[in-house]
């Protein structure tokens, strides 16, 4: 089946969180829970661990199965957006409200 999602040349996290939900309702993932994405989050990240292992010369088993680094960082994109969505979170929002508050931290 070909998809019908489309997402523009230079969307805006809004518009990929959209595109996020519509993938999983395409694709049949919007049942799963957010613990059940969190857990599939966490073994994105530990993914891209491997692949940066890969990519910074350390040694990793050689029958171990990952992708490169883009490929990972977006499957973690989808994720977080995928849970933010469950949430009802808009992530720019939430991103902006995030940043002026550590703009008016003393970091040391």
């Amino acid at each position: 089946m070909k998809s019908k999602l489309h997402l523009g040349k230079t969307p805006t996290l809004q518009e990929i969180q959209k595109y996020e939900h519509e993938m999983e309702l395409e694709r049949g993932f919007d049942g799963q829970t957010v613990l059940e994405k969190c857990l599939l989050l966490g073994e994105e990240v530990g993914e891209l661990f491997k692949s940066v292992r890969k990519n910074s010369g350390v040694k990793i088993d050689k029958n171990s199965n990952f992708k490169d680094v883009s490929e990972e960082l977006s499957d973690i994109l989808i994720y977080i957006c995928s849970i933010a969505n469950k949430y009802n979170i808009d992530l720019e929002k939430a991103f902006r409200s995030k940043e002026e508050k550590n703009k008016k931290r003393k970091w040391d």
